[in-house]
């Protein structure tokens, strides 16, 4: 099974992403009956979207499973439905890396509403909790690029009708992110490795 799997650039004033490097780890890594694609995604509304279907039509993936930052999140958390929004809440302080902040605005004013993940999302989780991984399903990507990067990968599934698989999870900060903020919620490194390794092996299995 050829998979893709991306990761973003750190945003918000933050030098790290965890996301990055879970993207190098398991680069580096063979899992028997896959050929792993990797891509980091650059946090900017649609940008992210274009980069990440224009490798869709050069690799011709199976899968894709796109990871992000859930900053305050306490487990790896499976997206379940992505929404056709683009949003940056007026009181926030929050931009994009290009300064942008879009409002009320559609990602595809022909898409519908919403679009559910393609992933076995409730396997996935299942498999992580067995196997002592924090994990649970989320019912809410946001309105950010997350949002905007799982929406548009599911809405070029759909239109174009590919034959693969596709959708969003969303990890925790990491420990080392917490050193600077003690009171953020925090996974390991190798604990959120060993459960993108685990979400691998269900589609697999």
């Amino acid at each position: 099974m050829k998979i893709l799997i991306t990761a973003f650039e750190p945003f918000g004033g933050d030098t790290i992403n965890p996301t990055e490097r879970l993207l190098e780890d398991i680069g580096k890594e063979g899992i028997a009956g896959t050929e792993i694609q990797t891509l980091l995604l650059p946090v900017v509304f649609d940008e992210c979207a274009d980069k990440l279907l224009a490798a869709v039509e050069t690799i011709q993936p199976d899968a894709v499973i796109c990871c992000g930052l859930a900053a305050g999140r306490t487990s790896i958390t499976p997206e379940q439905i992505a929404i056709n929004l683009k949003e940056v809440p007026r009181n926030s302080s929050v931009a994009d890396n290009d300064g942008n902040c879009p409002y009320d605005e559609l990602i595809n004013p022909d898409g519908p509403d919403g679009l559910f993940s393609l992933l076995p999302v409730r396997k996935m989780v299942d498999r992580m909790k067995e196997q002592g991984v924090p994990a649970s399903i989320s019912y809410s990507a946001g309105t950010f690029i997350c949002n905007n990067t799982m929406y548009a990968l599911l809405d070029n599934i759909r239109t174009k009708q590919l034959p693969m698989i596709g959708g969003f999870v969303h990890f925790p900060a990491s420990e080392e992110m917490a050193t600077a903020k003690p009171s953020l919620p925090s996974l390991s490194h190798e604990t959120m490795l060993k459960g993108l390794r685990i979400m691998i092996h269900t589609l697999l299995h």
